[in-house]
C-alpha cells in the first residue's frame, strides 16, 4: 500500500507580521514547525503500515527551509519525502495550493491512500485537504476520528461530526482529513533521525509538473483577494476600583454607563 501523508512547516508563533502589499505572512526568519494536525496524519499512516505494510511518503509545499519538516517525518518513520517547491508557488491561496499539491501527487504516481491533518495553525481553513480531492477525482472524508477497519481495498472510518458519529466506507485511492483525537502521535527517534539525515528528499518544481501553465500557480492561480490584513490591536488598559462593597458596586455601575453597556 502506498500511503501519502501531507504536511506542512507553520509558524512556531502567534507574532507574524504580514505583508502589507500581498497581503501573505511573512515566513523568512521566523522559527517554524510542523503542522500539529499533521503529527496525527503521520501516526495514522505508521499504524495503517504497522498493520497491512507499504510505503509512505511526506509531502510539503514550500520553500527549502520546508524540508526540516521532512525531516522531521523521516525522524517518525516516514520512508520518503517530496518538497514541492519553486518561486512561482508563492503567494497561492487554498485553490492555487490544494491544485498545486494535487500536481505534484500526480506526478508521484498510484498513490491508495492520502492523509492530511484537520487543518493548519496558520489559515485554519481546513479546505486544501477536501479541495485536493477534488483535483484528484477521489472520494474524501473529514474529521475522521478513528480508523474502524481498513485492508488492501477499502478502510471503514468514524468521523466526528459534532452533534453525532458518522461511519463510512470508502474504496481506495480516497483521502481522509484526521482529527486530533485519532491516535497520540509518537516523537522522533533519535536513531531514526541519525540514520535518515542524508535521505534524499525529492523537490518537484513546476518543471517536473503535469500542468506547466504559471497562471495555474501562485498569486496568479488565487481568485481570493486579500484586501486588507493586519495584526490585532493589543489593549493592556485596565482599571483598578477600591472601596466597600457598596462603594465597588457604584464605581462599577458608573463605568458601565459610560461604556453604555447599561
Amino acid at each position: 500500500m502506498n500511503i501519502l501523508v501531507c504536511i506542512k512547516q507553520v509558524p512556531d508563533s502567534n507574532k507574524v507580521e504580514v505583508d502589507p502589499v500581498t497581503g501573505v505572512l511573512k515566513r523568512n526568519g521566523v522559527e517554524s514547525k510542523m503542522n500539529p494536525y499533521d503529527l496525527y496524519a503521520i501516526e495514522t499512516a505508521l499504524r495503517i503500515r504497522e498493520e497491512l505494510g507499504g510505503t509512505i511518503y511526506a509531502l510539503t509545499m514550500g520553500p527549502g527551509q520546508a524540508a526540516v519538516v521532512i525531516k522531521e517525518a523521516f525522524a517518525m518513520g516516514v520512508d520518503k519525502g517530496i518538497l514541492i517547491s519553486d518561486r512561482k508557488f508563492g503567494g497561492a491561496d487554498v485553490l492555487a495550493t490544494s491544485y498545486t499539491i494535487s500536481q505534484g501527487i500526480k506526478s508521484i504516481g498510484d498513490i491508495d491512500l492520502i492523509l492530511c491533518g484537520k487543518q493548519t495553525t496558520d489559515g485554519d481553513t481546513a479546505q486544501v485537504g477536501p479541495e485536493v480531492s477534488e483535483w484528484l477525482n477521489i472520494p474524501s472524508v473529514s474529521n475522521v476520528s478513528k480508523i474502524v477497519e481498513i485492508n488492501e481495498d477499502s478502510v471503514v472510518v468514524e468521523m466526528d461530526m459534532t452533534d453525532d458519529i458518522e461511519v463510512t466506507k470508502l474504496q481506495f485511492p480516497c483521502l481522509l482529513t484526521v482529527d486530533k483525537d485519532i491516535f497520540m502521535p509518537r516523537l522522533p527517534s533519535y536513531v531514526k533521525k541519525q540514520a535518515t539525515k542524508d535521505r534524499e528528499i525529492t523537490v518537484i518544481s513546476l518543471a517536473e509538473l503535469e500542468d506547466k501553465d504559471e497562471q495555474h500557480y501562485g498569486l496568479n492561480g488565487s481568485p481570493t483577494q486579500v484586501q486588507r490584513i493586519f495584526p490585532p490591536e493589543v489593549n493592556a488598559h485596565r482599571e483598578m476600583f477600591k472601596g466597600s462593597e457598596e462603594e465597588l458596586t457604584g464605581q462599577l455601575f458608573t463605568k458601565l454607563q459610560e461604556l453604555k453597556f447599561v
